[in-house]
């Protein structure tokens, strides 16, 4: 398996371990569920155009998908796909039996509303954990299916015996698929949360607070690492493709390093453990239980 070098003096968020674990859980559990007789979960997965960051991340969740025991089943779509012939394959999706899960990878040509689309899919079949229904859920602390990169960086933090409760967390970032889902899952364990968003004054001053940082803009130094508390918990969901073609994160690793107790890296940090969480959201929606290989953290 692959592994990160590290060359500092926080300890390392390896994604890449996390989400090996955590998908060799779902295996097992699926396996054990259709050894019983039950069916194997189904993943409906959907790409409208050819972006190819987005085919890149496709790509990767179907191989997750082997990986998991989960049977995948790809819709490939021309860019030019209108919304209602969209909306349309969506209904059928969800009419059908074979189908536990659906997946539409974003962001979809300008064309097409995504909130219309992530709406349109049933909420017990929305392993994104997109739809209105489901964070609502997760507002109310009574969490379902739960959007993957927040419910993969409480996973992350987990593994490793990271407990928290009771922390000042500060989210860099509101949108709704990272910053305001990730604030909930917080408030869920039982943090002080700050949310700071593109009208916030000071940020270096939030950032300086935070005892659990993360950033989630996707904009390379967006956070400057002497910001960082000494010895705090570093998290960055960005990710950045320089004009080299390198993928940086939001935050100087390098340098962040020197600082934090605790990084993950980008790549091989946050994004496989959403994916990860794709697996087991869809394990989920089929009924079938998974014990995740860390302790359960107590809710706030």
């Amino acid at each position: 398996m692959k592994t990160i070098q590290q060359e500092s003096t926080a300890k390392l968020l390896d994604g890449i371990k996390v989400s090996a674990a955590v998908i060799e859980c779902v295996r097992e559990s699926i396996e054990a569920h259709v050894g019983k007789g039950g069916r194997r979960p189904g993943l409906a997965v959907v790409l409208v155009g050819s972006d190819p960051a987005s085919s890149i991340y496709v790509r990767a969740k179907r191989r997750d998908c082997e990986r998991a025991g989960i049977r995948a089943q790809d819709f490939d779509l021309d860019a030019q796909t209108s919304q209602d012939e969209l909306l349309a394959l969506i209904d059928r999706l969800n009419d059908s039996p074979d189908v536990d899960g659906i997946l539409v990878q974003l962001p979809l040509p300008p064309h097409i509303d995504e909130p219309a689309v992530t709406n349109r899919i049933h909420a017990d079949k929305d392993v994104d954990g997109f739809h209105a229904f489901n964070v609502g859920k997760l507002a109310l602390r009574q969490p379902g299916l739960r959007p993957c990169t927040p419910r993969g960086v409480m996973a992350l933090l987990h593994f490793y015996g990271i407990a928290n409760r009771s922390m000042h967390a500060v989210v860099v970032g509101a949108s709704n698929i990272v910053g305001r889902p990730m604030a909930l899952e917080l408030l869920l364990t039982g943090s002080t949360v700050t949310v700071s968003h593109r009208f916030t004054r000071n940020l270096e001053e939030h950032v300086r607070s935070a005892e659990l940082l993360i950033s989630a803009i996707g904009k390379p130094g967006i956070v400057q690492s002497e910001w960082i508390r000494p010895g705090s918990i570093v998290v960055d969901v960005g990710i950045n493709r320089l004009p080299s073609g390198k993928i940086v994160g939001d935050i100087d690793f390098s340098s962040a390093a020197a600082r934090a107790g605790w990084i993950s890296p980008v790549p091989g940090g946050v994004g496989p453990m959403t994916r990860a969480m794709l697996m087991l959201n869809t394990a989920e929606a089929t009924g079938v239980g998974v014990k995740m290989p860390f302790k359960a953290q107590p809710t706030g």
